[in-house]
């Protein structure tokens, strides 16, 4: 039979290209940031609600502060 000769691995020869077209088209239409770590809109500026929301959410400012900044942005 053919499958115990030092072709065995013939029938298998299509993943390699294919697996490399997968990457390519990832890489066409994701850009390079698909590689990298982490998800999110890392490029786009936060608004200055975002800050605040995010200040107010990791304690660095107090509930009166937040809702002062809150009613001068508004």
């Amino acid at each position: 039979m053919w499958w115990d000769g030092p072709w065995n691995w013939f029938p298998w020869m299509w993943v390699f290209p294919l697996l490399f077209l997968v990457v390519f088209a990832l890489f066409l239409f994701r850009g390079p940031r698909w590689l990298m770590c982490g998800h999110g809109d890392h490029g786009r500026p936060q608004s200055a609600r975002e800050i605040l929301d995010s200040r107010y959410s990791k304690g660095e400012i107090s509930r009166e502060e937040y809702q002062r900044m809150r009613k001068d942005m508004e």
